[in-house]
């Protein structure tokens, strides 16, 4: 096969992989609104800060989930809009939230009116979305200088038995990460800033191993490969001082990146 050839060939299965992945926490949902983080309240603070003298905003809580960011928005006295395009991914988020309007939509067709929102936030999720056709969504939905954030909680690989709890994980996948780290950007955004919170999430060796199952990474393997993998995952917990027995906080670190829509009048003829 020439190298081109093979080259599209692996392209398309790292396309596919991914939207495979994309797609698979429905069959979780239950087990993932139990066991996934919070997101630490600095860092939804600091997301919102640029619109921090509106009271009580309408943030829209983009790729929703079961709503574990949604928590955090109405602890801080913000009006939420949920939406989110797995059915039972959403079904769980209204039966904890009953009285948070959720709808069906992604990022990419977000089905609420021009300038609807004050901010549009993302946790866990602005990585799935397709950001061409996505940006100029949140846009349209956000009001004048309205904020959109995306969050990430993620483990603490800088703590030694993490780092190696992660390389246990990944001796059981080879699957596509979620690529570079810089910063994205979009005419109709302000300069993207980032930010970093500490955060922990109060484990078991038991429940964390089931918080790691729920990650796209080991939903979309094999049942038999999923089985060795948390196996592998449970006996190394088992075997640490740290998070051998009972509780403990595991380490996490809340990556937050925000930007500001920008006024429709500054942009140039080729920017609008």
């Amino acid at each position: 096969m020439p190298e081109s050839e093979n080259s599209t060939d692996q392209a398309i299965d790292r396309a596919a992989r991914w939207a495979e992945r994309a797609s698979s926490f429905g069959a979780q949902a239950e087990v993932y609104a139990e066991h996934r983080p919070d997101y630490p309240a600095a860092g939804i603070h600091w997301a919102l800060a640029p619109i921090g003298d509106r009271k009580a905003p309408v943030v829209l809580d983009l790729g929703a989930g079961t709503g574990k960011l949604t928590e955090g928005l109405l602890a801080i006295g913000a009006e939420v809009i949920a939406v989110e395009p797995d059915d039972a991914m959403r079904a769980e988020l209204v039966a904890r939230f009953p009285d948070v309007r959720a709808f069906s939509g992604a990022a990419e067709a977000i089905p609420l009116q021009d300038g609807s929102v004050d901010a549009v936030l993302a946790g866990q999720a602005f990585h799935w979305f397709d950001q061409a056709r996505a940006f100029p969504e949140i846009a349209r939905v956000l009001r004048t200088n309205g904020v959109f954030a995306a969050l990430w909680n993620k483990d603490d690989g800088r703590v030694e038995w993490v780092a190696e709890l992660q390389r246990v994980v990944r001796s059981g996948t080879s699957l596509p990460s979620a690529g570079d780290n810089k910063l994205p950007s979009h005419p109709l955004f302000a300069e993207f800033e980032q930010s970093e919170f500490a955060h922990t999430q109060r484990r078991t060796a038991e429940s964390l191993t089931t918080t790691i199952g729920t990650h796209s990474n080991t939903v979309v393997i094999s049942a038999q490969q999923r089985a060795e993998l948390l196996d592998r995952i449970s006996t190394y917990l088992h075997s640490r001082p740290e998070t051998a027995e009972g509780e403990f906080d595991f380490p996490l670190r809340t990556e937050v990146i925000r930007t500001v829509r920008r006024r429709t009048d500054t942009l140039s003829p080729q920017q609008d």
